[in-house]
């Protein structure tokens, strides 16, 4: 059996499973759900739209808040953060870097311990934030 992934759309995809026997060939399309979709850019992790099953595991809803106004200034992550926008935009570019990064409400975000970094702040945030 094997499975090819050939489109999708939010948190599912469509698969065409092809499975063989001796004398014959079975085609099927079939949907699958991931979890959730996580992707890794310029060293920050970043999760769109987490089931809350996940952030009521990870205790997000107890972590400390904090927020600020549309801003610019410069940042550095003495400790890895792991951190959930309730709300806002932003642009991280880190240092040394030409490209950036976009985050925003809903996301789950976490950003390696020494990193330095630029936050470009577009939309007030307020988002839980805890240091590991």
């Amino acid at each position: 059996m094997a499975c090819r992934v050939v489109g999708g759309a939010g948190l599912v995809s469509w698969c065409v499973v092809t499975t063989k026997t001796k004398t014959k060939q079975r085609v099927s399309v079939v949907a699958i759900r991931a979890e959730s979709m996580a992707t890794e850019r310029l060293g920050i992790k970043i999760e769109k739209n987490p089931p809350e099953s996940k952030l009521t595991r990870l205790g997000v809803r107890n972590w400390p808040k904090w927020g600020c106004p549309p801003s610019k200034f410069p940042w550095t992550y003495e400790a890895k953060e792991t951190c959930y926008l309730l709300q806002g935009k932003v642009k991280v570019t880190p240092e040394g870097s030409k490209d950036s990064v976009e985050i925003e409400g809903g996301d789950l975000v976490e950003f390696p311990k020494g990193m330095s970094c630029t936050w470009d702040v577009s939309l007030a945030v307020d988002k839980h934030y805890n240091f590991s």
